[in-house]
């Protein structure tokens, strides 16, 4: 059993995370060329966050999107 572990951390530290160690070293000499990675995720994130609000105000206009403020029956009496 602990062979199978052992195969586990071989997997992912000699293989899997060798390209996050290169990033870790290349941080010392360029800040930005390390942190493309977080870069590309904040535009990416920030780019599906203005699509998702735009959808969300053109159901709204069209009235699709249907908000009843009453959750149960036995509220609205």
């Amino acid at each position: 059993m602990r062979a199978f572990f052992e195969a586990i951390q071989t997997l992912f530290v000699d293989f899997l995370f060798k390209p996050l160690d290169w990033l870790r070293s290349w941080e010392l000499s360029n800040w930005w060329g390390a942190n493309l990675i977080n870069w590309v995720g904040v535009i990416v994130c920030s780019y599906y966050i203005v699509y998702w609000c735009k959808q969300l105000n053109l159901h709204k206009q069209s009235n699709e999107d249907f908000q009843d403020t009453t959750a149960h029956s036995f509220l609205d009496k």
